[in-house]
């Protein structure tokens, strides 16, 4: 199983993220490139340390939305949309090349990351400008998602996976961040859920339905207070339960 995180999700003197300590437990980092968070020098310092430590760089495409952390809806057209995320991946994969590697895989983040799961154009857009930037990484997103399927058409590595401190809906989708529940804050909880998606591939849901998981990669969202000590503990419990924990890229 991978273990992935959203990092450098800092901006000028702010920070967010705890990524220096991130770094030594996940296997692929997702790299905000600057829409929703991060700036030039975040992304450099971040692609150097991942390079240096093994972890495979992702990068983490957003609607334009440094305001609301790309969490806002928006209604973005698919042409300004599709060339908005070959940007941000063009941008990323300078500092990763810089570093002696290479971006990975792309991942949506927030609402646009809801979003791809149904809406056809605006998945389609994502993949497309995957394609424009070139290079045929893996596309990260929801297993079932249109996201996924539209990657797959074209010709990408689809990579499904799950979110240790997500609640799920009985749809199989994410709880909605404005509703209760909505993140699993219960750190003993969260490192249950994460061996039961890798060796039972399920979760129970918010109505207590099972709900199965096929998930090649398992994330931990980086922006949750003590994220780095959390990722420690689920990446020694699955390699406890015998779960390999490795890059899927």
């Amino acid at each position: 199983m991978d273990l992935n995180a959203d990092l450098g999700e800092g901006f000028g003197r702010w920070t967010l993220t705890e990524d220096e300590a991130l770094l030594t437990c996940v296997t692929s980092a997702n790299v905000a490139c600057g829409f929703h968070a991060g700036d030039a020098s975040v992304m450099r310092r971040v692609c150097d340390t991942a390079t240096e430590r093994g972890v495979r760089i992702g990068a983490q495409v957003s609607y334009r939305d440094l305001a609301g952390f790309g969490r806002r809806a928006m209604d973005v057209p698919a042409a300004e949309l599709t060339a908005e995320i070959a940007y941000q991946i063009g941008a990323l994969r300078v500092f990763a090349e810089a570093a002696g590697s290479s971006v990975s895989y792309v991942k949506p983040h927030g609402a646009l990351y809801n979003r791809v799961v149904r809406d056809d154009t605006q998945a389609a857009a994502v993949v497309a400008g995957v394609v424009l930037a070139g290079g045929s990484p893996a596309v990260l997103g929801l297993p079932g998602s249109r996201l996924l399927a539209h990657a797959g058409a074209a010709g990408l590595t689809p990579v499904p996976e799950a979110f240790a401190d997500r609640a799920y809906t009985p749809q199989g989708t994410l709880v909605p961040r404005g509703e209760d529940g909505a993140v699993v804050h219960d750190a003993d909880e969260v490192v249950r859920r994460s061996v039961r998606m890798a060796v039972e591939r399920a979760v129970t849901g918010v109505d207590g339905s099972r709900i199965a998981v096929a998930a090649r990669s398992l994330c931990v969202h980086g922006d949750t207070p003590g994220a780095a000590a959390l990722a420690r503990r689920v990446r020694a419990a699955l390699e406890e339960a015998g779960v390999p924990v490795r890059a899927f890229a």
